[in-house]
């Protein structure tokens, strides 16, 4: 039966205990090298996909080529958490006050966004979407390995909690380059292909991934 693995990039430029990365952070020495401890992969892995955020896409190119595996694709629904622009790039320390405020109403009012930021009903609605998207790559492709980031990873591992599942994966210790098997059966739509037919459309080949490409969209991350 074909598997999914779930693995998080590896560390990134800027780190720090509870920083907003920016969408364009890239590995940085130790993040290859934590990439390469993480081999051998599972038996039977068919292919990669990746979340388009630099240092995925890094992790994942890497890994095709000490592996010889194929990147299959390059997907949003695995981009991490969208985090609002005023907030990238720092601390708790320097988070707006208003950002404070939205941060203490966001698990009871799971539909509020804070300016361009994603809401966590947002989030888990995405989460389940891409549980779908990689259920069906499975199907078509054989086992595959994503790549993706702490918290969209820690949602979509904890699907039936709802959004609140955001705030366990903000403490989940999923490391840098660690690997888990997808095992959630939890997937709402798996069998609606105008569904899947969607997600495609929000995916793309990637003939060009390399350790150095910046090519995505904005997302930020913590942890």
């Amino acid at each position: 039966m074909a598997e999914v693995w779930l693995m998080r990039h590896g560390a990134y430029e800027g780190h720090r205990p509870g920083h907003h990365a920016p969408f364009d952070a890239a590995l940085t020495q130790e993040g290859r090298r934590q990439v390469h401890n993480a081999l051998p992969l599972p038996d039977g892995i068919a292919g990669i996909i990746t979340s388009p955020l630099p240092r995925a896409r890094q992790t994942a190119g890497l890994l095709a080529l000490l592996t010889g595996l194929p990147l299959l694709t390059s997907t949003a629904l695995l981009a991490e958490w969208r985090a609002p622009s005023s907030v990238l790039d720092r601390i708790p320390d320097n988070y707006p006050p208003d950002y404070r405020t939205w941060r203490n109403r966001r698990l009871t009012e799971p539909d509020l966004r804070f300016e361009d930021g994603e809401s966590l009903a947002d989030l888990h609605t995405r989460a389940a979407r891409c549980a779908c998207f990689l259920r069906h790559a499975a199907r078509t492709h054989g086992s595959i390995l994503a790549v993706s980031h702490k918290l969209i990873l820690g949602v979509l591992t904890r699907l039936p909690e709802g959004p609140t599942a955001f705030a366990t994966a903000t403490t989940d210790p999923w490391h840098f380059a660690e690997r888990r098997r997808f095992t959630t059966p939890w997937c709402a739509q798996a069998d609606n292909a105008p569904d899947i037919e969607v997600h495609r459309a929000n995916s793309r080949p990637l003939p060009d991934v390399g350790l150095d490409s910046n090519k995505t969209n904005r997302y930020g991350e913590v942890g």
